[in-house]
């Protein structure tokens, strides 16, 4: 009974291979910034309609969300699969030289977010299609605003997505530049970083550059707090927690003559564990306001909390793994490492049993770009995996 299943869910995606690429080209070509996904989630509640998905409603303004429920009778399956896709674009101004090249200027779905969302709707065909094959419920989550604090999921789950329907698990993907088309990838455990955002306002003194001892000044005072801050990482963190503390913004409104009376710094905390996060938080404190005093400074200090640890949960991974074996074959599987990046569906893994998971997008030396860039492409080829894997992982479980 599996392997009709499987084969019926490869058929489907191959007979609608084409159409779900042209929607992928669709949402790439008008890309939205975040919660301004208005046209998008337009879009995708059309599309859900067309494919006879009646069960639709938008959670947060853009946000939108449909249940397919099976047809097979058995009043002792009730189970509840959830699966999720962002939406939103990235504030880049797209170089590649396509047909659906970006249409709406400075805005990019440079993070493969058109991806996604086209997966997610083709499985939602497939799934609808095959409603004769299961029992239980899917719901189909089309999240606005990963790219943004606080972000779309933390939204949702507060406008009541789960309120009427509890999911026993979630799962999510991502597009992976350097990985082979075919091939998914996933981790157990701790995978990817909490995000903290860091900014620090050093007020000195300003005046001529010539005449230092009459100042405090706060360029030099920077300079301190920012190799002291490094301190953290290197002196202070547990050899077994990844942690990286960056500033990659330095406002310092001088002149080479001209030393100005605050110096502002704006940086980035992610780490693997929840309790140092909050150590770190106050060590920054500690430093960035002791070092700013001895020189007769001061420094004020805003940390804007960001996404949790994204965690996935070894049932739900393990579930996932022996679907995508099933139908794509246990050498296109990955075991990957931890990554430092971020993603809000962290907020559903601390929720429900989840995995986030990899999607390969790349083709040799083709789409090979990295995430966020101004040339990101992807291999269409790799929405096929998509929608196979994410399609059998549900039905399997809830059929």
């Amino acid at each position: 009974m599996s392997n009709q299943i499987i084969q019926k869910i490869k058929d489907l995606t191959q007979l609608y291979n084409n159409e779900i690429i042209d929607i992928r080209r669709h949402i790439h070509k008008y890309p939205e910034l975040s919660f301004k996904e208005y046209q998008t989630s337009k879009y995708i509640k059309d599309k859900l309609n067309l494919f006879g998905i009646t069960d639709v409603k938008n959670v947060t303004e853009t946000g939108v969300v449909a249940i397919v429920k099976g047809n097979k009778k058995d009043n002792t399956n009730q189970r509840k699969i959830a699966l999720r896709a962002d939406m939103d674009a990235l504030p880049i101004t797209e170089f590649n030289k396509t047909e659906y090249i970006s249409q709406n200027n400075g805005v990019m779905h440079a993070c493969g977010h058109d991806v996604h969302t086209a997966v997610l709707l083709g499985t939602a065909k497939i799934i609808n299609e095959l409603k004769n094959e299961f029992s239980g419920e899917v719901m189909f989550i089309f999240q606005p605003a990963e790219e943004t604090f606080p972000g779309g999921a933390i939204s949702m789950i507060k406008e009541g997505l789960f309120n009427e329907f509890n999911p026993d698990y979630i799962f999510g993907l991502h597009v992976q530049p350097l990985m082979e088309v075919g091939n998914i990838g996933m981790k157990i455990g701790d995978y990817m970083a909490s995000t903290d955002e860091i900014y620090l306002t050093i007020n000195g003194k300003g005046g001529h550059a010539a005449t230092p001892d009459l100042l405090i000044d706060p360029v030099i005072i920077s300079a301190n707090i920012l190799i002291g801050l490094q301190q953290i990482a290197s002196r202070n963190c547990p050899a077994n927690i990844p942690m990286v503390l960056s500033f990659g913004r330095v406002i310092c409104e001088g002149r080479t003559n001209i030393i100005p009376d605050s110096v502002q710094l704006h940086g980035t905390l992610r780490t693997m564990n929840e309790q140092w996060r909050k150590s770190v938080h106050q060590k920054i404190e500690n430093i960035a306001t002791n070092i700013a005093k001895s020189f007769g400074a001061t420094c004020d200090i805003e940390i804007a909390h960001g996404y949790p640890v994204l965690t996935n949960n070894q049932e739900a991974t393990t579930l996932l793994k022996n679907a995508a074996v099933e139908i794509i074959g246990y050498e296109n599987i990955l075991n990957l490492d931890y990554r430092m990046t971020a993603e809000d569906f962290a907020y559903f893994s601390q929720k429900y049993k989840s995995c986030f998971f990899r999607l390969g997008i790349s083709n040799g030396t083709k789409h090979n770009s990295n995430l966020h860039t101004t040339t990101f492409d992807i291999d269409e080829a790799s929405i096929s995996t998509g929608i196979k894997v994410m399609t059998w992982n549900a039905i399997k479980y809830i059929k």
